[in-house]
């Protein structure tokens, strides 16, 4: 038996791999890697195949218990890709507690005749962006507004430059802030498609889907990594290089349109099947703020409907321990530009019982767009 398991792919990210071969079954047990972080969550890897193997593979995850959000397991849904086809959902997790009370979830499925990929979720990056804006046909421009802190280059998407003093509305929109969180580009991208429908009738939107790019490509979680969390790095002065590149581009932005709004668009713990819900200000900190994002909040969580919106507290307050005391992305734009941003948590496998495709993140997407629109009318 051979069974090779590596990380050398596109976000390529697993450790602690050990491979055993039982009576008519292969385990391949791994682990999500922190890459130097405190959280970890994102896996993505391949298993290669040579010689023969029994037919039925096992994939266990070990150490959930010490991944962000995976405390009931049932809504772990991790994605397949046999022998460089299309990504496919894996069912409902089998799960096991060794007698010291660590928790071990598994998966079966057919071993394969050379390879399969494995990742926490459907990867979106560079290729998935480029497909974006060949299927829009010319109406997204791409432009480079800067670099990362490892000098990878950060894409902006717009559908108009603006004049200074003009009166079309704007929206800012940001998405991957912590690198794996991959739902938050696959709603951006329907976000942006069903904009693209509206032509010249669409609000001026600037978009960042990558803005963790060093993350996204290095196979990082991206939550709270040192040396500071991309999302709590807008402060003044900001503490990360790629802050800076978006708070100068933000600003370019609200001087050529009439700003309306940020989004910022995120995933929230692993195993969370609340669907879709927003983070707006504490009301005792930002009263008029809270009421005017919540609004906004209202409006896009009837659009988005049952289907995705949470049923309890679609809008709420972030009431969690943070490792850090700056601003993000939302606070940034309530606090210091003194306009609305709605920060939109998207889960990862599933919305209640529904099981998330990529269709699903690019309706919410497209609904989110919807809601957008008339709320500006």
């Amino acid at each position: 038996m051979t069974i090779k398991v590596s990380a050398d792919i596109p976000f390529g990210n697993v450790c602690d791999v050990a491979v055993v071969e039982t009576s008519g079954e292969v385990e391949v047990s791994f682990a999500a890697h922190p890459h130097g972080g405190p959280e970890c969550l994102w896996f993505c890897f391949r298993v290669e195949r040579s010689g023969d193997v029994p037919q039925r593979m096992r994939l266990t995850l070990k150490h959930s218990q010490t991944m962000l959000g995976i405390t009931v397991p049932f809504g772990v849904r991790p994605v397949v890709r046999v022998e460089g086809g299309d990504w496919e959902r894996l069912g409902e997790p089998e799960v096991a507690e060794p007698s010291d009370g660590r928790r071990r979830i598994s998966w079966i499925t057919a071993t394969p005749t050379t390879f399969v990929d494995l990742a926490f979720c459907y990867p979106y990056g560079r290729e998935e962006l480029d497909a974006l804006v060949r299927d829009c046909a010319g109406y997204w421009r791409s432009d480079v507004i800067g670099v990362s802190q490892e000098g990878r280059p950060l894409v902006r998407l717009s559908n108009a430059y603006g004049a200074e003093g003009s009166e079309r509305p704007g929206v800012y929109v940001i998405a991957r802030q912590h690198s794996s969180e991959t739902t938050g580009s696959w709603v951006l991208d329907g976000f942006l498609r069903e904009m693209a429908t509206l032509g010249e009738d669409a609000p001026m939107v600037w978009a960042v889907p990558l803005s963790n790019i060093d993350g996204v490509e290095q196979g990082d979680y991206g939550k709270d990594n040192f040396p500071y969390d991309l999302n709590r790095a807008w402060g003044s002065p900001p503490m990360r290089h790629e802050t800076l590149v978006f708070q100068r581009d933000v600003g370019r932005w609200r001087k050529r349109c009439r700003p309306v709004l940020g989004i910022d668009f995120h995933s929230p713990g692993g195993a969370e099947r609340q669907g879709v819900y927003c983070f707006v200000p504490d009301p005792k900190v930002f009263p008029e703020m809270h009421r005017v994002i919540a609004g906004w909040a209202q409006v896009v969580s009837e659009g988005l409907g049952e289907t995705y919106a949470a049923r309890e507290r679609f809008a709420r307050v972030a009431d969690y321990a943070s490792r850090w005391e700056t601003p993000g992305f939302g606070r940034y734009f309530w606090e210091t530009l003194g306009l609305p941003a709605l920060c939109v948590e998207t889960s990862y496998g599933m919305s209640k019982d529904l099981v998330l495709t990529r269709e699903h993140y690019r309706d919410i997407g497209k609904r989110f767009a919807d809601g957008v629109v008339a709320n500006l009318t």
